[in-house]
């Protein structure tokens, strides 16, 4: 597998660790919290570049981001059956997310902090996720696609 993409997964898994995220829920994060948050970076990353110049580009990426969340599952101590179901779950979550912030930009606040609950729906204060959100929406929009393959952004 090409490891050139390596520094856009490490950067999105930066991301997902900032612990203000976290802050409210009620509980200890889980392996699937994180991972919900990550998908949902993941999903606006694409969002933002996803163009005919970077189709190829961006299924590399895909491709290279849902082997390494297979093999995180595997070390985790999932069996083969297993990994499959929950890979197959992971892929149709992030899918859904990818339709429903597919127009996030004209959507209302409301709107945003529906689809925000949609996934995040035992974060307490998802009015802070969604700035976050569209803080980092933002901020994905203000830099190209080659400043992350260059690693030149950093969380």
């Amino acid at each position: 597998m090409n490891e050139k993409y390596i520094h856009i997964y490490n950067n999105l898994i930066n991301y997902t660790r900032n612990k203000d995220l976290y802050k409210n829920l009620d509980r200890e994060d889980s392996f699937s919290d994180r991972l919900t948050l990550f998908l949902l970076h993941f999903s606006f990353f694409l969002k933002n570049y996803k163009n005919e110049e970077n189709k190829k580009v961006l299924q590399e990426i895909y491709d290279f981001n849902f082997r390494q969340l297979e093999l995180s599952i595997r070390e985790i101590g999932y069996g083969d059956q297993s990994i499959n179901k929950k890979m197959k779950d992971y892929i149709n979550l992030f899918h859904s997310m990818v339709s429903e912030i597919h127009f996030w930009d004209k959507l209302s606040k409301l709107e945003k902090l529906n689809k925000i609950s949609l996934f995040l729906g035992e974060f307490k204060n998802n009015e802070g996720l969604l700035t976050y959100f569209d803080n980092f929406n933002l901020n994905l929009s203000k830099k190209t696609l080659n400043s992350y393959l260059k690693s030149v952004i950093k969380p």
